[in-house]
């Protein structure tokens, strides 16, 4: 049995009102199952080629300490000069654009406006996330290769 007349089936199925419907054929089983009244239309998967789409503009945010605390306040004042450069997307975190290539960012390199820091895949689509400022990586914050939230922070970057 090939795909048209599966769909054909369906067609049937659906037209005639019958809310299920088991066909056995040799090594085929088929079960075709509507809701009742409602129309059963045959469902089309489409699958995309993974592309690289445009840049992601990064959601740029100053670190602040949650609870101020006498003995946190150095690292608070420290840490206030930091920017967090966060997730846009929900996605999978990696480092170097493909397993055979350098990773875009290190720790202690320079960057500036409009440099691609990562890539977040999400669904097959890969998209580069830019620096919104200049400055200095001071931290990367995610591993390489693992999940990232919405607005997880991922860099610690000084401006200065």
């Amino acid at each position: 049995m090939d795909i048209k007349e599966i769909q054909n089936l369906i067609k049937f199925v659906a037209k005639s009102g019958a809310s299920e419907v088991k066909l056995e054929m040799n090594d085929i089983k088929i079960t075709i199952k509507t809701g009742g009244d409602e129309r059963i239309e045959p469902t089309t998967i489409v699958q995309q080629v993974p592309s690289l789409t445009p840049p992601t503009p990064a959601v740029v945010t100053p670190i602040s300490s949650a609870i101020p605390d006498a003995s946190a306040a150095p690292s608070a004042t420290e840490n206030d000069k930091f920017i967090t450069v966060k997730s846009p997307i929900i996605g999978t975190f990696y480092r170097k654009p493909s397993p055979d290539k350098p990773t875009f960012v290190e720790v202690g390199q320079e960057i500036n406006e409009g440099d691609v820091l990562c890539v977040v895949e999400a669904m097959k689509l890969f998209n580069e996330i830019e620096s919104e400022v200049s400055g200095k990586i001071i931290k990367i914050l995610v591993d390489d290769s693992t999940p990232v939230e919405f607005d997880q922070p991922l860099f610690l970057v000084d401006p200065s």
